[in-house]
């Protein structure tokens, strides 16, 4: 017998001798009350309190309390009990009314008469080991509009070869850059540096693209990494940093609108509140699954992201690595028509 074989027989052996003369319908009470907590941190992760970042932490891996219900699922039935089956409709209940939109086949469809352009963002790793490679590969997604993040000086001419033949046009901020197969206008920085960091740090830039479409104003940032430290989940900078983000947002006059950038945030995570705030859907209904994009090595979460106000994202997905520790991100961006276009 294997060693989980083993396992599997002795927490039967266990479940037989605890029971004690309980019923299947009254056995399972630990495993049921697990189920209750299981769905009370999806259902009202809301209310974690935000000190020391727990409420920003288990926002960033809710879709993992997912697993945790598969997990109490086949110890309710090892242990043959109804009332911890009964229980566990709770969490799925509670996970399945968070996310059943990424389960589905497809996004929303374009509007009639909408435009739809092809967007690709990607955290490229200011040590990616082969730039060239990396460009190539965004080159070969067929975009209309590419935003990268830790353009590093000496990487920089890799991605201008490789992009420029498709995409003439760019701008780069910085460390963020957009590079766009449609003229660029009214470049500038973009200000999202947070408080207590030096006038050093450029991660944002905001640029308008003059598409055949209608003008969109594109914004390209970088938001500052959240740390885990042994005081806790250390989101502030990146917290202050969105701050800035959503007033620009809130500022700006196009009526259509991109935000392209890694925000060092999931969609679900408080401190990106006054971002999404001043946007339309968020994206999580077009990805094709959850679409994770870091760790590259083993995707657990999705912080890169393709945002719209007055446009829609209709399909998002990742595509293969390139030697950074982020995974691309392309969407399908749909623009439907403003009122007096032709």
């Amino acid at each position: 017998m294997t060693r989980v074989g083993r396992a599997l027989a002795a927490l039967r052996r266990r479940g037989d001798e605890e029971a004690g003369g309980r019923t299947a319908r009254t056995r399972g009470r630990t495993t049921a009350a697990l189920a209750v907590v299981a769905a009370a941190l999806p259902a009202l992760h809301s209310l974690v309190p935000g000190a020391l970042g727990l409420g920003s932490l288990l926002e960033t891996f809710l879709p993992w309390t997912g697993p945790a219900v598969l997990v109490l699922s086949a110890v309710a039935l090892l242990r043959r009990s109804v009332l911890a089956r009964v229980a566990l409709l709770l969490p799925s209940a509670a996970w399945l009314g968070l996310f059943h939109g990424v389960l589905l086949p497809g996004g929303p469809e374009p509007a009639p008469g909408a435009a739809v352009l092809t967007v690709v963002q990607h955290n490229v790793s200011d040590v990616n080991p082969d730039p060239r490679a990396a460009a190539r590969a965004l080159a070969g997604a067929g975009a209309d509009l590419v935003a990268l993040e830790e353009v590093v000086p000496g990487a920089r001419p890799a991605y201008e070869a490789e992009l420029s033949p498709s995409l003439p046009h760019r701008a780069v901020v910085g460390t963020v850059g957009l590079w766009s197969r449609y003229p660029l206008t009214d470049v500038r920085p973009l200000d999202i540096r947070p408080e207590g960091v030096g006038p050093g740090w450029s991660r944002g830039l905001r640029a308008t693209a003059r598409t055949p479409h209608g003008d969109i104003a594109v914004h390209v940032v970088h938001l500052p990494s959240v740390r885990l430290r042994a005081t806790g989940f250390d989101t502030e900078r990146r917290d202050g940093s969105a701050r800035l983000l959503g007033a620009a947002l809130r500022a700006e006059a196009l009526p259509r609108v991109l935000v392209l950038g890694d925000l060092n945030g999931t969609l679900d995570d408080r401190g990106l509140a006054p971002v999404l705030d001043r946007l339309g859907a968020p994206d999580a209904g077009a990805a094709d699954g959850f679409s994770f994009s870091w760790p590259a090595s083993f995707p657990a979460a999705r912080i890169d992201h393709v945002l719209a106000r007055g446009a829609t994202v209709v399909r998002l997905r990742t595509l293969p690595a390139t030697g950074s520790d982020h995974l691309p991100v392309v969407a399908r961006v749909a623009l439907p028509q403003l009122a007096g276009e032709p």
